[in-house]
């Protein structure tokens, strides 16, 4: 990576001309007509930034403790698949990058690097690990005792996905599987030789969050509620941070974006656990948007894959320097000192 990228959308350009077309239509795409997709970068552009002035602020402070956790900056790596698709290296590239930046990375369940592997590749790098809870309740509490013996400091449940989205970029394609000799590596059932499949499944309910709170000590984050009502059943469930986003847009079209969604769930919790949120976050100014709305801290996903087919591990490392350099500027032009200052009225629709 010779060039000096300065934003998000020239590293997805870069990441087009150098990805396979169809892995590129794969991250990029959505369910539906994308209607979603589209719907979580546009809902940031209607919303305006009001800041003040002469308030003496210094340098902002934007470090964030998540879950125990102390980061230098409220911005995490969401659970994405397949990230040797886009580098050799994989997820032990987006590993070290995370660690350099000194936030958490969350390990998707669907990785192609197994998560004894990216941990391994990254000492004293921040691991939460991605769930899908499947069927078989004794494969899923296998897969946490590995998360757990890898050394990520919290299960993110996914809860949105009883099916699988309908992709259509991906039935153009044909995409149905990895190409050969890469796998779901945290899908292997012991010594097989063969990954098993993730399994969606419509039966997966309350109960199953339930049984997984009795499996772990692990603080669980649940992760696609965007109902006001599931939020408030997360609280009576036993869970430690609620997680909003419709999937990137990658399962139900036409679901509002993520941080339109936002204000009701923060309403709906009330400050009891935090809550995180992800969706068409491109800019450092998105952030600050979101965190002014009440999320704790964003989390990014197609703009690290981008990093990572433009430019492996300091490709990743460069878009989450973006953002905090953005973050820090957005919070200077607005005479704020911390994060802990912002607040709603800082954002208005325009």
């Amino acid at each position: 990576m010779t060039t000096v990228l300065t934003s998000i959308r020239e590293f997805e350009a870069v990441a087009r001309d150098r990805l396979d077309p169809v892995h590129y239509d794969y991250f990029a795409g959505g369910a539906g007509d994308e209607v979603t997709v589209k719907a979580n970068e546009a809902a940031f552009a209607r919303l305006a930034l009001l800041p003040r002035v002469l308030c003496g602020a210094g340098s902002p402070r934007i470090g964030v403790t998540l879950l125990g956790s102390r980061v230098a900056m409220p911005v995490l790596v969401a659970p994405t698949a397949f990230h040797r698709l886009a580098d050799p290296e994989g997820e032990k590239a987006t590993a070290r990058a995370a660690a350099a930046a000194q936030t958490i990375m969350i390990v998707s369940m669907a990785a192609t690097v197994a998560v004894e592997d990216v941990a391994a590749a990254a000492p004293g790098a921040t691991l939460w690990f991605q769930l899908y809870i499947q069927p078989d309740m004794a494969f899923t509490e296998a897969i946490v005792r590995r998360a757990e013996a890898a050394g990520c400091t919290a299960l993110v449940v996914t809860v949105d996905s009883p099916a699988h989205g309908r992709r259509y970029r991906d039935v153009r394609h044909g995409f149905d599987d990895l190409p050969d000799g890469l796998c779901c590596e945290n899908m292997r059932d012991g010594d097989h030789e063969q990954a098993r499949p993730i399994v969606m499944s419509p039966a997966i309910s309350w109960e199953h969050v339930d049984l997984l709170r009795r499996m772990t000590r692990l603080p669980i984050v649940l992760k696609g509620v965007t109902h006001p009502a599931d939020a408030r059943l997360a609280l009576d469930h036993g869970v430690s941070a609620l997680y909003v986003s419709n999937h990137g847009g990658r399962q139900l079209d036409t679901v509002p974006a993520a941080v339109d969604l936002l204000p009701e769930i923060v309403a709906a919790v009330g400050g009891a656990v935090p809550v995180l949120v992800d969706g068409g976050i491109r800019r450092g100014t998105d952030v600050v948007k979101a965190l002014a709305l009440g999320a704790s801290a964003v989390a990014v996903g197609r703009p690290v894959v981008w990093g990572l087919a433009a430019g492996g591990e300091c490709g990743v490392a460069r878009v989450l320097g973006l953002l905090r350099d953005e973050i820090e500027h957005t919070l200077t032009l607005c005479g704020l000192a911390s994060l802990g200052d912002l607040e709603p009225g800082l954002v208005r629709p325009c």
